[in-house]
């Protein structure tokens, strides 16, 4: 101890955070449930339900109310990239923001896509392709992810926004050319949904052979260590045991004569004795 005050020896008293050091990378790691990224995603989570009623009014058919619907769905695109921007950028990554963004992400754009089918506008065939994606994608990112975790690709994202267009389009009651056009945009959005399926398809069988391979080695280096480790410590105690007969001297009985080795001809005069 030296005696000197917490002030003189930094103020406050509190225990400083260094820069760069482990205390500082947990202090800046920890961030709180109620930040901007998670309030995005609260938002986005709550607009899915008020997007499919807005949708949904005055049978699915009046062009006002769909105008409406559209701009809850582009609100909960936008937000959607928002999000995780903020979380990456200013180190906002929670539990809660792991789990609730792909899943706001997901509610989203599943119940636009079975709100259009079930009204009529879009092919049930499209939905359930683009579902089927989704939900495929999601259980081989549960099946790898002790293994590694699969990066968003840049192919993802591309289809991400291809799908936002294309609802969105869909959304809106076009006629005429933009009706066709929204056709084709969404027949693009669906050869990006499967063409990015299978590539990460491709990553996760990867990944989960490197995974198995890497797990097998470890396991073998363990096994070898473990053998290595008993080895050693049996020709430990078998030196140690040959040192002590090697080193230990017969005792001498007080008369002068070793113990443990007998007298010549003192057996032959004990059995004289007999």
């Amino acid at each position: 101890m030296t005696g000197a005050p917490a002030s003189a020896a930094g103020g406050s008293g509190a225990t400083p955070v260094h820069r760069g050091g482990k205390l500082g990378a947990a202090a800046v790691n920890q961030a709180g449930l109620w930040n901007i990224a998670n309030i995005l995603t609260m938002v986005r989570l709550v607009l899915v339900p008020g997007f499919v009623v807005l949708l949904l009014h005055d049978g699915g058919y009046d062009p006002v109310w769909r105008s409406y619907a559209w701009a809850a769905f582009a609100v909960a695109m936008i937000t959607d990239v928002f999000d995780g921007h903020l979380a990456r950028t200013y180190n906002l990554v929670t539990d809660f923001g792991k789990i609730a963004d792909p899943i706001a992400d997901k509610a989203i754009m599943g119940a636009a896509l079975i709100t259009l089918s079930s009204l009529g506008d879009l092919p049930w065939w499209i939905t359930g392709v683009i579902l089927a994606r989704e939900l495929g994608i999601t259980l081989m990112r549960f099946w790898v992810i002790r293994h590694s975790v699969i990066p968003a690709s840049r192919g993802g994202k591309v289809k991400t926004l291809a799908q936002g267009i294309a609802v969105g389009m869909y959304i809106l009651a076009l006629t005429g050319p933009l009706a066709t056009l929204r056709f084709w945009v969404m027949m693009a959005a669906v050869a990006l949904t499967v063409l990015t399926g299978l590539d990460y398809v491709r990553q996760a069988v990867a990944l989960r052979r490197q995974g198995l391979a890497a797990e097998r080695v470890a396991t073998l280096e363990a096994v070898a260590a473990a053998a290595d480790e008993l080895d050693r410590g049996r020709r430990t105690a078998g030196g140690n045991a040959g040192g002590a007969d090697a080193f230990v001297e017969p005792a001498a009985d007080p008369e002068g004569e070793a113990v443990g080795e007998p007298a010549v001809g003192g057996r032959g005069a004990t059995e004289a004795e007999r």
